[in-house]
């Protein structure tokens, strides 16, 4: 499957190395304006090279858009989005064409295809990644005006270091999507250690939603944490996803986890915004865990596609920790998953209305733990 979304479905298509990328985006309501210029800055902020603690791959990142916008604005038809890849060094990976590095999905896509492309993971690339972020820039813009739903993340965890205070105003002036200024050259020493070092490690990024109104989700099958739980797996190399205290509950009592209700608003919001499957109106909170990157050069023993015991080492440009730039693509699955979610709602329950009583999201805005 390339793609996802029931009301609003985006297909990605393109390979790391091949001539481009793009994706489909289909079911996007007419009326929103939306021009190249606008997917510059998310497309800036996943990008990388923009730090030297990222892949030194360096791509134009500029979208073409080929069908579904006329005078500037959605028409209702399919919006296609195409991105040209510059920057491919394919060169790279010719010694490992025939063999599969552990912790990749070489082996897998050759047990299930028979057939891989080795250019820089082909399919299974983060690359893969930058036409999710730019299909949500259009999410994105859809649920702030419609809705005043504001989507936003940071990286919550980088190894064994995890921040010590929370300000938002700091999170965009630093390459680590970071919320404590305090904290971020001690973080620069760390990867300048790591990456000296050849290795790697695992992150984990937070994505809120500000402003999502009750109601959106379904209460069984298509539940809002379900589809943001299966839309934060499928990215490149997550292993872990929760929703509000996730598995923080597990040693919570009772007491503790339920969140309250008063008519001044929610007492808390263990439960990140969701219950039973539907969104309480309280802030949306998604945690995601990623794996160390796998891609590194540091020799291994490894297998060849006849079975035998080579000596790997992985050459090229790659991330030490993958997760410093994956805020804005967790944000992205967030924003399509939570606008698939409110056409659905609409399409169904438009005639419902306004529901009494209506309880505010909390009586604090904080509900970051």
């Amino acid at each position: 499957m390339n793609t996802f979304g029931h009301l609003l479905r985006v297909t990605t298509f393109g390979e790391s190395h091949g001539p481009a990328i793009g994706c489909v985006l289909d079911g996007c309501p007419p009326g929103i304006a939306i021009a190249p210029e606008d997917f510059v800055h998310d497309l800036a902020r996943r990008a990388t090279g923009t730090s030297r603690h990222t892949s030194q791959r360096h791509e134009a990142d500029e979208v073409e858009i080929l069908s579904g916008v006329y005078e500037g604005v959605t028409t209702g038809t399919p919006i296609a989005l195409l991105i040209r890849n510059t920057d491919q060094r394919s060169k790279d990976y010719s010694k490992i064409a025939a063999q599969f590095r552990p912790g990749h999905a070489d082996y897998t896509y050759w047990q299930k295809y028979g057939i891989r492309d080795p250019r820089g993971g082909g399919r299974s690339s983060a690359r893969e990644t930058t036409m999710r972020v730019a299909a949500a820039v259009i999410a994105k813009k859809w649920l702030a005006d419609r809705h005043g739903v504001r989507v936003y993340g940071w990286l919550s965890q980088l190894g064994e270091i995890a921040p010590q205070g929370f300000d938002a105003s700091v999170i965009e002036a630093n390459p680590f999507f970071w919320p404590h200024a305090a904290q971020v050259d001690a973080l620069e020493t760390y990867m300048d250690a790591l990456r000296k070092s050849g290795d790697s490690v695992g992150a984990r990024v937070t994505v809120v939603a500000d402003g999502v109104p009750p109601g959106w989700g379904e209460p069984v099958y298509g539940k809002l944490d379900g589809d943001l739980a299966a839309a934060m797996m499928s990215i490149n190399a997550v292993k872990g996803v929760e929703i509000g205290d996730g598995f923080a509950s597990v040693a919570q009592k009772g007491s503790v986890h339920r969140d309250v209700m008063t008519p001044d608003g929610f007492l808390s919001n263990h439960a990140g915004g969701i219950l039973g499957g539907i969104s309480s109106g309280q802030q949306v909170v998604v945690s995601v865990a990623f794996k160390p990157t796998s891609s590194l050069r540091l020799p291994v023993d490894g297998l060849d596609a006849d079975g035998n015991v080579v000596d790997i080492v992985t050459t090229g440009r790659h991330d030490p920790c993958v997760g410093i730039r994956a805020t804005p693509i967790c944000e992205a699955m967030l924003a399509l998953v939570l606008m698939d979610q409110a056409l659905r709602h609409r399409a169904q329950c438009s005639d419902v209305g306004d529901v009494s009583p209506r309880i505010p999201g909390s009586i604090t805005t904080d509900a970051k733990r």
